[in-house]
């Protein structure tokens, strides 16, 4: 029988009172939200925290909105909700995509984006949708609010630059003339990924302008690629630029052999996964559907 070990249990219902608890309790406090990832972790002893703080009655962060030039995304916004918005489908359809092979409509009803950002997991969907929009993360603690770099957020694989009494409360990304996609290989439906990437590009006058391309699943620094990112800068938007660039992200990625592939596979995979996801970013922005 899989039984967590004892802990203390706290319902918060305000932001502040989330930070007082997270400060009271220290270090081995854990923020629970959508539950998915942390539940089975405690079931399985390989976390065990002394007390839980549930943010689950914190409305105010369950918001989408346009603020200015910005979309915010409260942190305690569910999957479904993500992918259910006309917004965010309008203006990042990487974040349509990528919520369409996140597990399944179970897990999308109550898991959140911020806690899956926030778990840190690097076969994670949305860390690689965000990093590729280089999206700006809000994290209130005692001291107030600051502003994270979503490239600056993730140390390495379930570790981030969050305090212990640091939440995340907000996903801001930038609005602006961009074309993106997301595609994924799982061994079926619902799975972690074997591979997947991401992309944006903006485009001007036949040129890139700006391009992000993110990864997961393979070991990618900050779950980005950025020399295949640099190299699309100032190319041509089309098949042979898109190709050379899968290529030299399948090169600056770490994959591991595991009991989703060998190495040269996911390399392959995320070679083909980047060509793709361009292709589909382009197609969209001459008003095709990919």
């Amino acid at each position: 029988m899989q039984v967590p070990a004892a802990f203390q249990y706290e319902r918060a219902t305000s932001v502040e009172q989330a930070i007082e608890l997270l400060t009271r309790y220290g270090p081995e406090a854990r923020v629970v939200a959508g539950g998915h990832s942390l539940l089975p972790m405690m079931k399985l002893r390989l976390a065990q925290p002394e007390a839980l703080i549930d943010i689950n009655g914190l409305g105010e962060l369950a918001l989408i909105r346009v603020d200015g030039h910005e979309l915010a995304i409260g942190a305690m916004v569910r999957h479904a909700d993500l992918l259910a918005s006309a917004v965010v489908g309008e203006h990042f359809p990487i974040l349509r995509d990528a919520e369409r092979v996140i597990a399944d409509p179970l897990v999308r009803n109550r898991g959140t984006v911020g806690g899956s950002l926030c778990q840190a997991d690097p076969s994670e969907d949305l860390s690689a949708a965000f990093s590729a929009l280089r999206a700006t993360l809000v994290a209130q603690g005692p001291g107030g609010r600051r502003t994270i770099g979503i490239r600056d957020f993730f140390l390495g694989p379930y570790e981030t630059v969050l305090d212990e009494a640091e939440l995340l409360v907000e996903i801001r990304v930038p609005i602006r003339s961009h074309a993106s996609a997301y595609r994924k290989v799982e061994r079926r439906v619902g799975d972690w990924a074997v591979v997947a990437a991401g992309a944006v590009l903006e485009i001007s006058d036949g040129v890139v302008t700006e391009a992000g391309i993110g990864l997961t699943a393979v070991g990618a620094r900050r779950f980005v690629a950025e020399r295949a990112e640099d190299f699309l800068r100032g190319g041509r938007p089309d098949d042979e630029g898109f190709a050379e660039a899968g290529r030299i992200a399948s090169q600056e990625c770490r994959p591991t052999a595991d009991q989703r592939g060998p190495v040269d596979y996911k390399r392959h995979l995320a070679a083909e996964l980047t060509t793709r996801a361009l292709r589909a970013a382009a197609a969209r922005a001459e008003g095709q559907e990919a």
